[in-house]
């Protein structure tokens, strides 16, 4: 049985989740959600630059899987 079809659906998952996630976390630097990231102790723009790189990777990774051909 070949496996790389479970392994392409798990990416396909793992990156959906991670873009959500990413994608909350910009929510809450944008000032979206009502959530004080300035009580954690850690600049703005870091939180920024994280979520942007995280989205971006995630991102990248969820369109190569789901355009891949077989």
């Amino acid at each position: 049985m070949n496996s790389n079809p479970n392994k392409r659906v798990l990416l396909i998952i793992a990156s959906g989740l991670d873009l959500i996630l990413s994608a909350i976390v910009l929510l809450i630097y944008f000032g979206l959600f009502p959530v004080d990231i300035s009580g954690l102790g850690i600049p703005r723009w870091i939180i920024g630059l994280v979520g942007g790189v995280w989205f971006a990777g995630s991102l990248a990774v969820l369109v190569y899987q789901l355009t891949r051909t077989e």
